[in-house]
């Protein structure tokens, strides 16, 4: 494990996530981190000139749509439903003076 993390880091780390660590979770959150640290070095030996760089793992294409319309316009039947209406729309009390 060639990466060793420090007291004072694992210190930093909870009071930024806001953690109250015990002895032993310390311990145990530096041979993680000590861990995570490892592979990242590992996969740092790894050639990667010839790969080009992507957001996603699978191919991402534009999922948008045509917005059409598909049930018209029916104001005139959610208003019949309606306590009070005030020139084609929704009479409510007034909530703000």
């Amino acid at each position: 494990m060639a990466n060793v993390i420090s007291d004072e880091t694992i210190e930093y780390v909870g009071i930024l996530a806001k953690l109250e660590l015990s002895e032993e979770e310390k311990e145990a959150a530096k041979k993680d981190m000590g861990s995570m640290l490892d592979y990242i070095d590992k996969l740092n030996e790894l050639d990667t000139s010839g790969v080009e760089p992507m957001s996603h793992v699978f191919p991402v294409h534009n999922v948008f749509r045509e917005d059409k319309v598909t049930n018209g316009d029916n104001s005139k039947d959610m208003l019949e439903n309606a306590p009070e209406r005030k020139d084609n729309a929704y009479k409510v009390p007034m909530t703000v003076e």
